[in-house]
Formats: C-alpha cells, sequence, structure tokens
C-alpha cells in the first residue's frame, strides 16, 4: 500500500470526508478561518493544518493549485485534517467574516484586538499575499519581527497568530480569558 513500511507498522486507508465551506464560515463559534493563499510546500501546508487543529480553528481553507490533502499535506498534518474542515476554494470567501490579511506591510494590530470570527490570510514566504486579497482585506495585521527579518515559515506565521489571539475556552473545554 505504501512505499515505505511507517515505523509504528500501520497503515490507514480513510475517505476524504465532504466539506460544506458555507457551513465552516458560517460556525458560530468565536474561533477564525485559516486561508492559506497559493501555499507552495506541501508539507508545510500540513503543518498549518496541525497547528489549525491544535488551536481549535474553524476552518482551513486554500487557494490555488496545491490541494491540501495531499499525502504529503498529510504526513505533514499527522492525520488532523479529519479534526477540522479543509478544503481548496477557487477564490478567498467574502462576506461571511472580517477578513485580515498577515502582512509585513499590515498594522500593529494586536490579535487580540480582532473579532474571533475573523478569517485570517496568510500569504508564501517568498511572495506574500496578492494584491487583490490585500486590497479586499479589512484589516491587516503585522507580526513583530525582528530588524532584518523579513518573513517567518508559513506554519509558525500560522501558529503565531492564532496563539495570540483570544480563546473563550481551553483544550479541555473550560472557560478562558
Amino acid at each position: 500500500m505504501v512505499p515505505h513500511a511507517p515505523r509504528t507498522g500501520v497503515v490507514a486507508i480513510a475517505s476524504r470526508p465532504p466539506v460544506d465551506v458555507a457551513a465552516a464560515l458560517a460556525d458560530a463559534r468565536p474561533a477564525p478561518v485559516v486561508l492559506l493563499e497559493d501555499p507552495r510546500t506541501m508539507g508545510n501546508m500540513g503543518a498549518c493544518v496541525r497547528v489549525a487543529a491544535a488551536a481549535d480553528a474553524a476552518a482551513l481553507l486554500t487557494t490555488g493549485d496545491n490541494d491540501p490533502w495531499s499525502p504529503e499535506a498529510l504526513r505533514g498534518a499527522a492525520g488532523l485534517h479529519f479534526a477540522l474542515p479543509v478544503a481548496a476554494i477557487a477564490r478567498p470567501p467574502a462576506g461571511e467574516r472580517p477578513l485580515v490579511a498577515v502582512d509585513p506591510g499590515g498594522d500593529a494590530v494586536s490579535p487580540r484586538e480582532l473579532g474571533p470570527r475573523c478569517v485570517l490570510a496568510f500569504g508564501t514566504e517568498r511572495y506574500g499575499l496578492s494584491e487583490e486579497l490585500l486590497e479586499r482585506a479589512d484589516a491587516r495585521l503585522a507580526i513583530p519581527m525582528r530588524e532584518g527579518v523579513s518573513s517567518l515559515n508559513l506554519a509558525t506565521a500560522v501558529a503565531a497568530v492564532l496563539y495570540s489571539m483570544p480563546k473563550t475556552t481551553d483544550v479541555a473545554g473550560r472557560d478562558g480569558e
């Protein structure tokens, strides 16, 4: 079934669950949606799925040609594609939630000041977000970095923003902030 047996000796076959993107965007929980615009590295995309699942994001959506369910992305996510809706979409969602562009040229807005039901848009490490998405954004958020550091790894940027946002419950479901 696989070219190399995993260290655990366990291999499974699972069907990709259908994803209702409209329902994921309408999720009433105070949880953001992560949008990856045209991600290029499948293992890194999988790491973003893993971070989004751990931070209890409402969904992870991608645009571009790469499939977020590719075998390399699945490995990078450690199977957490089944913990939240993960889907490729043709265009960034409009109107459902505020669109927040994570951009080095963004404002020094604290993620704590953002509404918890926003769409957080992340671009590629090399090229960032497209001008079209930046123009559509309701807000731009810059991750503070030391001078001379131009970017973060995509999964690291997703983690930094998600874990700096306020949580209404902790991972055990207890009331948080």
